[in-house]
């Protein structure tokens, strides 16, 4: 899965409290070793080797939240399938 600047991803319950009890995780930067990151409710920010952010995707420890640009994409895109 690519990791992309900007893309919001929900933390799931059994790891809150490795992220301060933020409930969601902004991409900040990606430079294909490391990932920043802005926790949610400006609980924080940090980072971790992208690896690592594979492996918790992976867990489903994090969830991507689709953002509104990309569902009205899907939408069109299903209405001109139609």
């Amino acid at each position: 899965m690519l990791i992309e600047d900007g893309t919001k991803y929900q933390i799931s319950q059994t790891i809150k409290d490795f992220f301060n009890s933020a409930e969601t995780m902004l991409v900040k930067s990606n430079n294909g070793i490391t990932v920043q990151f802005i926790l949610g409710d400006n609980k924080g920010h940090g980072s971790m080797p992208v690896e690592h952010f594979h492996y918790l995707l992976k867990k489903t420890n994090l969830t991507l939240i689709p953002n509104k640009r990309s569902l009205l994409n899907t939408d069109m895109n299903e209405e001109q399938i139609g």
